[in-house]
C-alpha cells in the first residue's frame, strides 16, 4: 500500500445513542460529517447502517482514503477485534473491524471511544503538551482514557480507563452490567433518562446537574489520587450540555478529596473539541497506529 504525506482518514465514532462519521485531515480538521441513530433490531442491521454512513462520507469527500479510525463504546475483546458495547445490545463479540475493512477495502483501527478522545485531546485539544491526564466521555455511557508519561494506557485487552465503572455511592440504580453504585449507573445519559421519566436530559433540574457533576468529580478525584495526574478533560453530550453547573460541582468534589501532594490542584475542564471530539478521536486512533511520517 502506498502511503502519502497528508492522507485524510475516515473516522467513525460509535456511541450508545448515535454513530457519527466524517473525514478528518492530518491537522485534525473535520472535512465532512454525518450521523445516524445507533438503535437497531439486529447486529447486521446496525452494521449495514454504519457501513452506509461511512460510504456516504466517502462520496461526499470524493477522494479515496486508505485508513479508517474507529472509536467505540466498550468493553471489547481481543484488543477491540470483537465489540460488545454495553449500550448497544445487538452487538456482542461483533467482529466490526474485520467486517468494515472487508467492506470498504481499507485498513481499519479500533479503540475505545474515550481512549480515542484522550488521543484527540493530546493531539489538537486541551491536553496538547501534557504527559499525564485523564479524558472522559459523559454521554449515554461514561468512559475514560488515561495518558501516563506520554503513553495511552491499554490494559491486557485494550479496556483500560473504564472510569464509568468505579464505585461512587451506595445509592442509585444498576448500570447496564447490573451493578449498583457505579458511576455509569448514576450519572450517564441512560441513567438520567431513566430517573427523569420522560423529561429530556437537557432539561434536568439544577440539583440533578450538580449531583452528576459531584459524582463525576468523585471518580476523577479518585483517579487523580491513584495515578498522580492533575488534569481531566471531559466531553460528551451530558457533561457539555450541563455546562457550568456540572463542572463547578465536579471541581468542588475534586478539591474536597484531592489532598495528596501529587493530586492537589487537579483541574477538570470541558473538552474544547465539542461535538466533533468523537470523530477527531476516531481519526486519532488511526493516527496513532499508522507510521508517524504520514502526519507531518
Amino acid at each position: 500500500m502506498e502511503i502519502k504525506l497528508g492522507v485524510p482518514v475516515l473516522a467513525i465514532d460509535i456511541g450508545g445513542t448515535k454513530v457519527a462519521a466524517g473525514v478528518v485531515d492530518p491537522a485534525g480538521k473535520v472535512l465532512c460529517r454525518g450521523q445516524i441513530l445507533s438503535n437497531a433490531c439486529t447486529a447486521e442491521d446496525l452494521f449495514e447502517r454504519v457501513l452506509g454512513l461511512a460510504q456516504e462520507m466517502l462520496r461526499i469527500h470524493r477522494k479515496p482514503v486508505s485508513v479508517c479510525g474507529v472509536g467505540s463504546g466498550g468493553p471489547s475483546r481481543d484488543n477491540h477485534r470483537l465489540l460488545s458495547p454495553l449500550n448497544i445490545a445487538v452487538w456482542r463479540d461483533f467482529p466490526f473491524r474485520e467486517r468494515l475493512s472487508q467492506a470498504l477495502q481499507v485498513e481499519v483501527h479500533v479503540d475505545n471511544d474515550a481512549k480515542a478522545l484522550a488521543l484527540a485531546e493530546g493531539w489538537v485539544g486541551a491536553a496538547v503538551g501534557q504527559d499525564n491526564y485523564l479524558a472522559m466521555v459523559v454521554s449515554t455511557g461514561i468512559g475514560g482514557g488515561i495518558v501516563l508519561n506520554g503513553c495511552l494506557l491499554d490494559g491486557a485487552d485494550g479496556n483500560a480507563g473504564h472510569i464509568g465503572h468505579v464505585f461512587v455511592s451506595e445509592e442509585g440504580r444498576a448500570d447496564a452490567a447490573g451493578v449498583v453504585g457505579l458511576l455509569e449507573g448514576q450519572a450517564s445519559g441512560s441513567a438520567l433518562a431513566d430517573l427523569l421519566k420522560g423529561v429530556a436530559v437537557a432539561d434536568a433540574p439544577l440539583q440533578m446537574r450538580q449531583r452528576v457533576g459531584t459524582l463525576v468529580g468523585r471518580g476523577v478525584g479518585s483517579v487523580a489520587n491513584l495515578l498522580d495526574l492533575r488534569l481531566a478533560v471531559v466531553g460528551g453530550s451530558v457533561a457539555l450540555g450541563f455546562g457550568d453547573d456540572f463542572f463547578a460541582a465536579a471541581q468542588a468534589e475534586i478539591d474536597r478529596i484531592c489532598h495528596l501532594i501529587h493530586s492537589q490542584g487537579t483541574q477538570i475542564i470541558p473538552s474544547p473539541l465539542g461535538a466533533d471530539g468523537g470523530i477527531i478521536g476516531a481519526a486519532a486512533v488511526a493516527r496513532q497506529r499508522w507510521p508517524p511520517f504520514i502526519w507531518g
